[in-house]
């Protein structure tokens, strides 16, 4: 394993604060005062049907889209990094180059992502690409190109990211679809790992996941007409387009 990074800083716990946090997509408001907090060894599980925003809300997180308006702290962290620094995003796309080896791939997450701590000064000791490829049962693909892997075994390669760059919030979108039992459970352990070793979790999902000190945030479709960006036009494509997008 690589040797655990040692940063200067107090032994504090961290606390992901968002208060009053608003997202436009497709030209309407699908987030509104959205409030909530989450903390080390803690998970929240984002809820809701289709297209009320629970995808937005992890993006606006990772720093991948702009709130509208609205705050979002992290109290206990690296003061001079981002809270999208302090955290893993794990999509519904695997944004993985196919033509490079699945090693090459995950050698290319570790070089390209700074760990952090976890609000104790420490930032934890991470796995090689060989023992993470191990660990989700793929080290056995390690020099095909990742264009030839499964949809289960792309997910897993994914997964493999959060093990070799330590970060403490980890925003998990739909984090078992493709996988099947036997890798949802390896999965599910990981994540109820990272919560008792004081990381954060943050994870939309429709599925019961049963994970440690778990917290709920439900959310509902913004619905009030003055809401919408533009009225009088027909939203229906852009309800569609985001049912299919949100998750």
């Amino acid at each position: 394993m690589r040797a655990a990074v040692v940063v200067s800083g107090a032994m504090n716990q961290l606390k992901l604060v968002c208060q009053g946090v608003a997202c436009d997509r497709g030209g309407r408001r699908v987030l509104n005062h959205v409030d909530f907090e989450v903390g080390s060894s803690e998970a929240l599980i984002v809820q809701g049907p289709n297209g009320v925003g629970k995808s937005s809300l992890l993006r606006v997180i990772a720093g991948l889209v702009a709130k509208a308006h609205g705050s979002l702290e992290l109290e206990g962290g690296m003061a001079e990094r981002s809270v999208a620094e302090h955290s893993h995003y794990f999509g519904h796309l695997d944004a993985l180059k196919p033509l490079q080896t699945v090693l090459e791939n995950l050698s290319f997450w570790r070089n390209f992502f700074e760990p952090a701590d976890f609000g104790d000064g420490k930032v934890r000791e991470s796995m090689s690409e060989m023992e993470a490829l191990e660990t989700l049962g793929i080290a056995h693909t390690a020099s095909l190109p990742a264009g030839y892997l499964s949809a289960g075994q792309r997910r897993r390669l994914s997964v493999a990211r959060l093990l070799v760059v330590p970060r403490p919030i980890w925003l998990l979108d739909e984090p078992t679809s493709a996988l099947d039992k036997a890798s949802e459970e390896v999965l599910l352990g990981l994540i109820a790992d990272h919560i008792n070793a004081g990381g954060v979790v943050i994870a939309a999902t429709h599925l019961p996941l049963n994970l440690p000190n778990t917290k709920f945030l439900n959310l509902s479709p913004v619905t009030t007409e003055s809401e919408h960006m533009f009225a009088g036009e027909d939203l229906d494509d852009y309800f569609d387009e985001d049912e299919q997008d949100e998750g």
